[in-house]
C-alpha cells in the first residue's frame, strides 16, 4: 500500500502557474514531463545547435577547398596554354634551321598519325640544313611525302638512308607574313586565357550563390584570378616579342 506522501502528486497553486505562464519576461514555457500534469511551468530550454554549427563549419571548409581547387585548375590550364603557344611558335620558320620546325609534322605510320620526332633522329649539320634519319628505314618515303605536302615550303632530298632539308633565307615579305601568323597564335592564346578565367569566375560565383563561401572570399578569389591572367598575358607578350625578333633577324 502506497504511503500518503507517495500517492499525492505535487500541484503548484493555480495563481503561480498563471503568473508564470503570463509573465512578459518569461518567453516560451513548458511543463516538465517527469513531474506530471500538475507540475509548474518552467522556461522552455533551447535546443542544442551543435549539429547545425558543425554542418555550417563543414560546409565552409568544403567551400574553401573547392575554391583552392578552382584556382589550381585555372593555373594549370593557363600553363598548358603557354606551353602550347611555345610549341606552335617553334614550328614557324626563322633564318636558322631548327628541328623545332618539324614539330607539327605528323606521318602516317602503320595507319596511325605519329609525330615525326618519334620516328626519326633530327640534326642540324649547318645553320641552313636539317637531316632526318628514320629509326625504321621503311618509312622514309612516307616522311618525304609528308614534308613535301606540308606548308613548310621545303623540298626534301631522300638518298635512301636519310632525308636532307635545305632551309633557304627568308625574304622580307615572307618574314612579315610569319610575324603576322605568330601574332595570330598569340592572340588565340590570350583568348584561351580569358576563357579559362571566365570559367573560374563563374565557378567561384556558384560557390558564393550556394553559400559555401562568403562574399568577401568570393571577391578575393576573383581578384586572384584577375592577377593570374595578367601574369600569363605578360608571358604571352614576352614570348611573342622574342619570336618576332627571331623572325626578323637576318
Amino acid at each position: 500500500m502506497k504511503s500518503p506522501r507517495e500517492s499525492v502528486s505535487f500541484i503548484a497553486p493555480l495563481s503561480v502557474r498563471v503568473a508564470q505562464a503570463s509573465s512578459p519576461a518569461s518567453g516560451r514555457w513548458e511543463r516538465p514531463r517527469l513531474l506530471g500534469k500538475g507540475a509548474p511551468l518552467v522556461p522552455l530550454r533551447r535546443r542544442p545547435q551543435a549539429r547545425v554549427h558543425a554542418a555550417l563549419r563543414l560546409r565552409c571548409v568544403e567551400g574553401t577547398d573547392s575554391l583552392k581547387g578552382i584556382q589550381v585548375d585555372c593555373e594549370q590550364k593557363m600553363e598548358k596554354t603557354i606551353v602550347s603557344l611555345r610549341n606552335n611558335l617553334a614550328a614557324i620558320r626563322t633564318s636558322r634551321a631548327s628541328p623545332a620546325l618539324l614539330n607539327r609534322i605528323q606521318v602516317k605510320y602503320y595507319g596511325v598519325d605519329t609525330p615525326l620526332l618519334q620516328l626519326a633522329s633530327i640534326s642540324t649539320p649547318s645553320s641552313t640544313a636539317l637531316q632526318i634519319e628514320p629509326y625504321d628505314k621503311s618509312c622514309l618515303g612516307d616522311i618525304e611525302r609528308t614534308i613535301a605536302e606540308s606548308d613548310l615550303g621545303l623540298t626534301p632530298s631522300n638518298d635512301g638512308n636519310v632525308i636532307r632539308l635545305n632551309v633557304p633565307p627568308l625574304t622580307e615579305e615572307r618574314r612579315k607574313q610569319l610575324v603576322k601568323a605568330a601574332k595570330e597564335m598569340a592572340e588565340e592564346s590570350r583568348v584561351a586565357l580569358r576563357n579559362i578565367r571566365r570559367t573560374g569566375v563563374d565557378a567561384v560565383k556558384k560557390l558564393e550563390k550556394g553559400s559555401e563561401i562568403s562574399k568577401d572570399l568570393s571577391a578575393d578569389a576573383q581578384d586572384e584570378l584577375t592577377k593570374m591572367i595578367k601574369r600569363f598575358e605578360a608571358k604571352v607578350d614576352e614570348i611573342m616579342r622574342a619570336k618576332e625578333k627571331d623572325i626578323m633577324t637576318v
